[in-house]
């Protein structure tokens, strides 16, 4: 992390000098002992097929709405209703919680403005909502994108605590 921190730092001043990488260096080391991160448990495992299905409807969500903001870029005259949504997430893992923030926030028209860590909550600004099916929508598409990722890295406990879950939501039987 300091070395990144001080390529940062240096990337910054633009200039590559011994008194910049010193200072870049040292704010590093100051910057990660006053605010740690949290670790990152990863617990699961890579499931490549999934990692392909998770891969492949990021690019089909990327460009399908990319399409919906171009046109709402090209109304002229027309202003486009936004709303802010809460998802309640089923997983508990920070590494899924925020694999599955970045993927929402990299397709356009959405973005995650704020996170709940302690009850896996976003919250995500939308472009665009006509009403409240659109809403809804974008709530199932988010769980859904989550899903998506479990799949693509938990492991066998993991993924069946959250069919487990699932299935209790929708009063269904797990799959």
């Amino acid at each position: 992390m300091v070395v990144w921190l001080t390529i940062a730092w240096v990337l910054l001043w633009g200039d590559l000098s011994i008194a910049n990488v010193v200072s870049g260096a040292l704010i590093g080391i100051v910057v990660t002992a006053v605010f740690p991160l949290p670790p990152i448990i990863f617990e699961g495992r890579v499931h490549p097929v999934a990692v392909a299905r998770l891969l492949g409807w990021f690019v089909v969500d990327l460009v399908r709405a990319s399409v919906q903001v171009t046109a709402l870029a090209l109304r002229f005259g027309h202003q486009p209703r936004n709303a802010v949504v809460h998802v309640d997430l089923r997983s508990r893992s920070d590494l899924y919680l925020t694999i599955t923030a970045e993927l929402l926030t990299l397709v356009p028209g959405s973005m995650v403005i704020e996170v709940r860590r302690s009850t896996s909550t976003l919250y995500m600004h939308l472009l665009g909502v006509r009403d409240d099916s659109d809403v809804d929508r974008a709530r199932a598409h988010a769980l859904a994108v989550e899903e998506r990722v479990v799949r693509a890295l938990a492991s066998s406990t993991e993924l069946a605590e959250f069919r487990r879950i699932r299935s209790a939501e929708v009063g269904g039987s797990p799959s």
